[in-house]
């Protein structure tokens, strides 16, 4: 029986024709345009700023925390089989313990399972969007921090740069975001049905910690880029290497900003 359920599984997140036979094709698969990132990102960035200054109707607040508990579970159930199809998407596809780190250049086209779960990724950052929605109808503009809209753009280009350039590395930055993303939209759905589990802290450290993990393997990939024939996707690391660096460091700003002022609170 578990046999027939791993075999499943396997053949659900890895092995279906749509999974297997997928291929970004620039300009023909959905998303896969530079016009499709510029005009969702433009919508996002307009509409965030045009919605924050505007006078919304009243939203029945039990309706609200339904609809963000619902939308946490759904982002939850979704991160969750991102990391598991990634995972094993990986170990099927993968030639070499070598390839989780260094994708050999000009012989990794964007396709196959691994490809398959970056799209679904990207597409799923697209879906994050509502969170900032969620946050400007509750009227909790507080939350709505440089970080919250900074992070939700970015990473959608990061994600179509993963795809585009065929990055080393993506896998594992994958892998370990939709992991950190399971335990974040846990929280988040708790509190929206109203009970404030006490690892708030536990989420922001292990974003912090995610991106160091990031730089961690980093220093394997640049080792094999620059100790082989290189690696795929250098200029789409280097993006996204800046991009992490801006994020660690506004996340350990965060966490300054509201524990230590927590615990000097308490202290007093």
């Amino acid at each position: 029986m578990d046999n027939f359920r791993r075999s499943n599984l396997h053949h659900w997140l890895v092995d279906h024709p749509t999974i297997t036979n997928f291929e970004w094709k620039p300009y023909q698969t959905w998303g896969a345009s530079p016009l499709f990132l510029s005009t969702t990102l433009l919508t996002y960035l307009l509409l965030t700023f045009t919605l924050r200054r505007a006078t919304l109707p009243a939203v029945n607040p039990t309706v609200l925390r339904l609809i963000s508990a619902l939308h946490n579970l759904i982002l939850l159930i979704l991160s969750l089989i991102m990391a598991v199809g990634c995972s094993l998407s990986t170990i099927s596809q993968m030639t070499n313990r070598l390839w989780i780190y260094c994708f050999p250049p000009n012989q990794t086209p964007p396709r196959g399972p691994v490809f398959f779960w970056a799209q679904i990724f990207y597409f799923s950052k697209l879906l994050e969007f509502i969170d900032t929605l969620l946050i400007i109808v509750s009227g909790s503009n507080r939350r709505l921090s440089f970080l919250h809209v900074y992070h939700h753009s970015v990473v959608v280009v990061m994600c179509y740069i993963w795809l585009s350039t065929s990055q080393s590395l993506f896998p594992v930055a994958l892998v370990t975001n939709a992991s950190v993303h399971v335990l974040m939209y846990a929280y988040y759905m708790l509190c929206a049905l109203g009970w404030r589990p006490w690892w708030k802290v536990l989420v922001t450290n292990c974003q912090i910690i995610q991106f160091v993990f990031s730089f961690v393997v980093s220093g394997v990939m640049l080792y094999y880029h620059f100790s082989g024939s290189g690696c795929s996707g250098f200029l789409g690391w280097c993006f996204n290497a800046v991009f992490n660096a801006s994020l660690l460091a506004l996340f350990i700003n965060f966490h300054f900003r509201n524990y230590a002022n927590e615990s000097k609170a308490k202290n007093l």
